[in-house]
């Protein structure tokens, strides 16, 4: 069961190395307490490579570089982030990073267009700051659909609109005007 699990997981995780993921999406919060929060965005990612749109901010990582571009300050950010941050910033290499230490059980659903597998990675240590990890991907195409991530009594769902794999080369960077502020942090 494990071989199966990893296999659907492995070729998940080299499908982003090679070709580009590209959707909108929607992410929601929920807390027990307060109604769910429902925030818009679009995301294009190749690896660890990534533009991400959301919250009227602009991020970009181009193997090297973090661009933070926010339209209301007109600042653009640059920096040289840590794996963490790479991670705690993109949901789908945190699924990369979550596997060695985690329980991973999986299960496949049946819908009237295309089996999904549900992978759930369950942290070994629940010291490291979650409960759960769920990632549902579309078994024909390896297609992610969604990731759900449990901390505490707080729930963040991300849902792919219509996401796509492609083969197009996309520039992983932010390019400011001539009047944009840069705050260049890198090392």
């Amino acid at each position: 069961m494990l071989f199966v699990i990893l296999t659907v997981l492995s070729a998940f995780l080299s499908n982003l190395e090679t070709k580009t993921l590209q959707s909108d999406f929607t992410v929601t919060v929920a807390e027990e307490v307060n109604a769910p929060m429902n925030y818009p965005g679009a995301l294009t990612m190749h690896g660890q490579l990534f533009k991400l749109d959301m919250f009227g901010l602009e991020a970009a990582y181009d193997g090297k570089t973090m661009y933070m571009y926010s339209a209301e300050t007109d600042e653009l950010t640059l920096s040289n982030p840590t794996e963490q941050e790479l991670t705690e910033a993109n949901p789908l290499l945190y699924a990369k990073a979550l596997v060695p230490v985690c329980n991973i059980t999986e299960r496949t659903i049946t819908n009237d267009q295309s089996p999904i597998t549900i992978i759930t990675l369950t942290p070994k240590d629940q010291s490291i700051g979650i409960n759960r990890f769920v990632l549902r991907v579309r078994n024909d195409d390896l297609m992610p659909l969604s990731v759900e991530i449990k901390e505490g009594k707080k729930i963040s769902t991300l849902k792919l609109k219509e996401p796509k794999f492609t083969n197009d080369k996309i520039e992983y960077v932010i390019k400011a005007d001539k009047d944009t502020y840069i705050n260049d942090m890198r090392l």
